[in-house]
């Protein structure tokens, strides 16, 4: 069988809807794993989402080596044990309680006199109140932007749709969240601008194939379930170079911030990278195999009797 308007796909090449089942089975494994790790590790939130105070310290001299005498310094000198990332030129620490000006003088001149004497600090202080500010601005700014997603994608094409790329978006927004919770990778507002670009992306590369299926109802003649599978296959296929080119140009470019970025962009390029794989991953196997489920279950349209001939 043939379609109007399109290119078959030969029968030969990945049948993307044959396989959807695993597709979903896999996905719901993923959350279900996501939610369980979220349960018991919870997220570790850094300063901007937790009252304390952060330290950046500026160096001179390449301490990566000295991470250990670092620590021992700190707990030795009675401020405990803060997170420490040591970089080639920077020394990040997050402390869980707010410095006063005597211990954040007593820090400062203890570490230009053992390690650095030209390093220089600056402290960021995040109070009880701003912090549970920014966690609920957060989850406005997702919530708005999935919002948003929904009322364009109902109005551009149908609510069908519309739920598939929400589910889509959240499914690519939790995995990277799950894995940042695995792997108790730190989450702060970087992360959070993260999230919301991946948002971007992946309905970009999810209106890319809806936009095709739109396109290729328009010219097929559909007479059963099994031609509709049909059409969203081949449009899969006839717009799976494009998205793969897209997401592997923005992998390069995020790959290339992990590798030679600064630490402070560090984990945003690696939820970035996360986010684009899962992204990549929910517009080709996800979004589209879930609108087809929900237009299998539209009931057919009854048919207009014509008036009997008097």
């Amino acid at each position: 069988m043939r379609f109007s308007g399109f290119a078959e796909v030969s029968d030969r090449k990945f049948d993307f809807v044959k396989k959807a089942r695993y597709f979903f089975i896999f996905s719901i494994v993923i959350t279900v794993l996501g939610i369980v790790t979220l349960g018991i590790h919870g997220l570790n939130y850094g300063v901007d989402f937790r009252a304390g105070s952060s330290v950046d310290i500026a160096v001179k001299k390449d301490l990566t080596g000295q991470k250990d005498e670092i620590e021992k310094y700190l707990k030795d000198s009675g401020f405990g044990e803060p997170g420490l990332t040591v970089g080639t030129s920077r020394v990040t620490l997050r402390f869980d309680d707010v410095l006063t000006d005597a211990k954040e003088k007593t820090l400062k001149e203890g570490f230009n006199e053992k390690f650095d004497k030209d390093a220089s600090a600056e402290v960021n202080t995040v109070d009880v109140e701003i912090a549970k500010e920014l966690q609920t601005n957060a989850l406005y700014a997702m919530l708005v932007a999935s919002i948003g997603i929904v009322i364009y994608v109902s109005i551009r094409f149908e609510w069908r749709f519309a739920i598939a790329a929400i589910v889509a978006l959240l499914h690519d927004a939790f995995i990277v969240i799950s894995l940042f919770s695995i792997f108790k990778l730190e989450v702060n507002l970087p992360f959070i601008v993260a999230i919301l670009t991946i948002i971007g992306y992946s309905i970009n590369d999810t209106i890319v194939i809806f936009d095709r299926i739109r396109e290729n109802l328009r010219f097929a003649k559909l007479k059963n379930a099994a031609d509709i599978a049909k059409l969203v296959n081949e449009s899969i296929w006839q717009t799976l170079t494009r998205s793969i080119n897209t997401v592997m140009t923005v992998v390069v470019a995020a790959l290339c911030l992990l590798i030679f970025g600064s630490e402070s962009i560090r984990l945003f390029s690696l939820a970035i990278l996360f986010g684009l794989v899962s992204g990549a991953y929910s517009s080709i196997f996800i979004a589209s195999q879930l609108w087809l489920v929900l237009k299998n279950k539209q009931k057919p349209k009854a048919a207009v009797k014509s008036p009997a001939a008097s």
